[in-house]
């Protein structure tokens, strides 16, 4: 049932959006030179990785390997058109690309580079259980705005009690937390709850 439910979401999602998705890489395309589409290494479930799709928000080259410092307000590295686009994080509308491909599902914890997979504690580990998503319970409670460690422990926290009931109320949380724009960016109270090692582990995400 959850697979059916990504599926549908997913075509439907992408049905509705594609004039949105098309806009934006015409937008992105004029204001900066390079692909569109951002593509970089991500780990799903079990630790498989995978290619996970975004509209790009950088200037090309901004962030050559994937692996660069958080993004923050301000950040010159984002593009006018990609300020727009994380705002409401319809950068993330390709990810429904992913759902469709069986690599991510619409509800569960975002997906994370390697590097950082390496510093989980086992029980941190706990997120990978099940497939990445494009929201989450850390995404409505926060997202970016809180540190990286309480965002594993509410993605853990949705692990242990995933229900079709938890599920609705993310997706009842989830327009109003992307219309408010809240937890686009990094905040310094967040960086300062990362552990050192960290800091120079972060992702465009």
């Amino acid at each position: 049932m959850r697979r059916a439910f990504d599926i549908a979401a997913a075509l439907v999602g992408l049905i509705l959006s594609s004039p949105l998705i098309l806009a934006a890489m015409i937008a992105i395309r004029i204001e900066s030179k390079g692909s569109p589409v951002y593509r970089q290494q991500r780990v799903g479930k079990d630790g498989e990785p995978f290619e996970m799709l975004k509209l790009r928000t950088m200037r090309q080259g901004a962030d050559p390997v994937g692996v660069g410092t958080a993004v923050t307000a301000g950040d010159p590295r984002v593009t006018r058109v990609g300020a727009l686009l994380r705002r409401g994080a319809l950068d993330e509308l390709l990810n429904l690309v992913n759902v469709l491909r069986g690599e991510m599902s619409i509800i569960g914890p975002r997906p994370t580079i390697a590097a950082q997979v390496d510093l989980y504690t086992p029980r941190q580990r706990r997120r990978l259980e099940i497939k990445p998503g494009i929201t989450g319970w850390a995404q409505v409670n926060g997202r970016a705005g809180i540190g990286w460690e309480e965002r594993i422990e509410l993605d853990i926290y949705y692990v242990e009690n995933r229900s079709a009931a938890l599920d609705a109320k993310i997706i009842a949380r989830t327009p109003r937390v992307l219309f408010a724009g809240s937890g686009a960016t990094a905040t310094g109270g967040a960086d300062s709850e990362m552990p050192a090692s960290w800091k120079r582990e972060k992702t465009e995400d």
